[in-house]
C-alpha cells in the first residue's frame, strides 16, 4: 500500500514522510515544484488548491494525509473518492471545534471547519487531527533574536501550549498506520501551558541567550503587523493571545496517549536553535 501526503514540503508533511519511510512504507507526495521532493521519494506534480491532480496520484493508495487547502478540496476528495481511498487524516485545528467565542467568527476556524464538513460530506472515513498553536509561530521572534535581545509584542502573560510539529506529524502517522482512528477527532497541543515570556525564556535558554520580552499595546501590534499579513490573521492573534491572558490555554494529554510522550517547548527550541542564530 502507498500512503498520499499533500503538504509534504512543510513542516509537519516533510516529518510524515521520514516517519513513514523509516518504517518502510512506501510514500507518494503531491508537490507543484518537483525539484523541491525529497530525495528518493515518488512525486507526482500537481496543485491541490486547483484540484489537477494527475490520476496516477491515486494509484495504490488506500490512506492520504491532507494538507488544509480548502481550494480544491471538493475535486481533490472526488478523485479520492473513485480510486477507493479508505481513510484520510486531516491536518485540522483546535479552532474547529468552536470550543470558544473567538472561534464563531475566527477565519481560521472556520477555514478548517470547512474542510472537515467537505470530508464528512464525501463519505470517505476521516481522522481530524486538531492542534492548536505551532510551536513554529514563535519562529516570528526570529529576527529580533538575531539581531538584539528584545522581543517586542503584546500580552506577556497570556498562557498557551505550544505544539512541536514533529508530535503532530507522529500522531498523523499513528492515525494513518494503525487501525482503529476512523471517526476521531483528536485536540493536540503541546504538554505545557507558558506564558509567552516564560516561551520566549525556552528560546534563550536554548541558544545561551539572555532574552527580554518587552509588553507593547495590542494596537501598536497591529499597526506594525499589518505590514506583513492580513488583518484576519492579527485579529485572530490578538483575540487568542487576549483570551488566553484571562482563560489560560490547558494543556491536553492527547498526544501522550497517542505516542506515549510529547516533545516540551525547549526541545522545540533546541531543535530550532539555528533558526534563532544569524
Amino acid at each position: 500500500m502507498t500512503y498520499l501526503i499533500t503538504g509534504a514540503t512543510g513542516a509537519v508533511g516533510r516529518s510524515i514522510v521520514t516517519r513513514l519511510r523509516t518504517l518502510g512504507q512506501d510514500v507518494r507526495i503531491v508537490t507543484r515544484d518537483i525539484g523541491r521532493a525529497p530525495a528518493g521519494v515518488e512525486a507526482v506534480q500537481g496543485d491541490l488548491t486547483k484540484g489537477d491532480l494527475p490520476s496516477t496520484a491515486f494509484e495504490g493508495v488506500k490512506r492520504v494525509f491532507l494538507f488544509p487547502a480548502q481550494e480544491g478540496v471538493d475535486a481533490f476528495l472526488k478523485q479520492a473518492k473513485t480510486a477507493g481511498v479508505e481513510q484520510i487524516v486531516v491536518l485540522s485545528a483546535l479552532a474547529a471545534a468552536m470550543e470558544f467565542e473567538r472561534d464563531k467568527t475566527s477565519w481560521a476556524a472556520l477555514h478548517h471547519l470547512a474542510i472537515e464538513k467537505a470530508v464528512i460530506a464525501h463519505g470517505i472515513p476521516y481522522t481530524f487531527l486538531r492542534p492548536g498553536t505551532f510551536a513554529n509561530n514563535l519562529l516570528s521572534w526570529a529576527h529580533a533574536i538575531q539581531t538584539g535581545d528584545t522581543v517586542y509584542a503584546p500580552y506577556a502573560n497570556s498562557v498557551q501550549a505550544p505544539i512541536h510539529e514533529a508530535d503532530i506529524a507522529a500522531v498523523a502517522v499513528v492515525a494513518l498506520t494503525q487501525d482503529g482512528h476512523q471517526g476521531k477527532a483528536y485536540p493536540l497541543t503541546g504538554p505545557e501551558a507558558l506564558t509567552r515570556i516564560e516561551q520566549l525564556n525556552c528560546i534563550g535558554t536554548a541558544i545561551g541567550k539572555k532574552l527580554r520580552f518587552q509588553e507593547i499595546p495590542a494596537d501598536v501590534f497591529q499597526k506594525e503587523m499589518e505590514k506583513y499579513m492580513p488583518l484576519s490573521v492579527i485579529k485572530i492573534l490578538l483575540d487568542y493571545w487576549s483570551d488566553t491572558l484571562t482563560i489560560p490555554e490547558v494543556a491536553l494529554p492527547t498526544v501522550e496517549q497517542l505516542i506515549g510522550q510529547a516533545r516540551t517547548l525547549t526541545q522545540w527550541a533546541e531543535d530550532h536553535a539555528p533558526d534563532f542564530s544569524l
